[in-house]
């Protein structure tokens, strides 16, 4: 899957997707990165990408000239939708992911300021989308999120295909819940593994996961 990010500090992302899962899953290409700084396509001889909003009003607006020539772009080598990380957009999920991660490519513009020009908004955005009802700084934090989210649930990104179909406020468990996790040592500060996670017995293991999910 090919990811294309729209950001005006591109260097956010260098060392997250530089480490663990997503660094794996980007060296056997299973997914493909490509951060875009959209300050390289401003017309602006001072290098700007935002100005005063009109009607006034306080903060700054990121200006349509830069964002539809770098979205126009990214858009020859990237067919997908793209997706506007904000606030006021329809809140992520596990099901979204699942959704996305069916799909060969997307693009993800992270605002800043007080937002994008609208008219960039009706031009080419397919989707406005948010991580929560908080306020960020930008959308870097959110663009991270939505490419985790969605990489690990690609075919051979995790080691282990089983660990994304069990995890929780996945739909095909149809609940928000989880059992309690061990590993080694069996006691620790006192406190020992239950015997029936030790006893290799599935059918009762599977019993005592059901029984133990809050």
């Amino acid at each position: 899957m090919r990811f294309d990010i729209l950001t005006i500090f591109p260097e956010i992302f260098d060392s997250y997707f530089k480490e663990s899962i997503i660094k794996r899953a980007i060296k056997e290409k299973f997914i493909e990165i490509h951060v875009h700084d959209i300050r390289k396509y401003t017309k602006d001889k001072h290098g700007k990408t935002d100005d005063i909003p009109y009607g006034g009003g306080p903060g700054m607006v990121m200006t349509p000239q830069p964002l539809y020539d770098a979205i126009k772009a990214v858009k020859k080598k990237n067919k997908g939708p793209t997706v506007y990380l904000t606030p006021q957009g329809e809140t992520f999920s596990q099901i979204k992911a699942e959704k996305f991660a069916k799909l060969k490519e997307m693009i993800l513009l992270c605002g800043r300021y007080e937002g994008i020009d609208q008219r960039i908004r009706e031009l080419f955005i397919d989707m406005e989308l948010s991580i929560g009802k908080f306020v960020l700084t930008g959308g870097e934090l959110p663009a991270m999120v939505v490419v985790d989210a969605v990489s690990r649930l690609i075919n051979g990104v995790l080691g282990d295909n089983e660990s994304s179909k069990e995890e929780s406020f996945s739909k095909k468990l149809k609940r928000k819940k989880e059992y309690p996790h061990y590993t080694r040592p069996v006691k620790f500060k006192g406190l020992t593994v239950p015997e029936v996670l030790r006893s290799g017995n599935h059918a009762e293991i599977e019993k005592w996961r059901k029984k133990h999910l809050k």
